[in-house]
């Protein structure tokens, strides 16, 4: 995207993939790379059966996640000491900096829509090693 463009309206056609530090592979959507977007992304997550992110966090950007179909399990928490489960129709909000690493559990694909107030796709994805071992899935 030429930064020196004039603002305009796009509409993004989510075909090409990209795989995310997380581990998991996202439909390109909308971000500073495909549009030039200034304070959002978002784009289409499908986790196939027995996905798993790696554990991570987003340094200064909050999430908010709106399950399209089946469901997924998210530990959070300093040290992932927390679990839910995010249900088709249900919405999941992760404050900024909050550890976290989702999986699907099930054995059908679940689809969610995610949303960032970071407009890169993946500038402020952390990976956090030490916590992968807290959580077995």
């Amino acid at each position: 995207m030429d930064a020196s463009a004039k603002p305009t309206c796009r509409i993004v056609k989510p075909g090409h993939t990209y795989e995310g530090k997380q581990g998991l592979s996202y439909f390109e959507g909308i971000a500073a790379e495909t549009v030039g977007a200034k304070g959002i992304c978002m784009h289409v997550l499908t986790m196939p059966p027995g996905a798993r992110a790696k554990a991570h966090l987003h340094e200064s950007h909050e999430t908010a996640i709106y399950m399209l179909s089946g469901q997924a399990h998210t530990w959070y928490g300093e040290r992932l000491e927390n679990h839910v489960i995010v249900h088709a129709g249900e919405l999941f909000y992760i404050p900024a900096g909050v550890p976290h690493l989702p999986a699907n559990l099930s054995n059908a694909p679940c689809t969610a829509i995610i949303a960032r107030t970071d407009p890169n796709e993946q500038e402020s994805v952390v990976l956090l090693p030490e916590l992968e071992g807290l959580v077995e899935v």
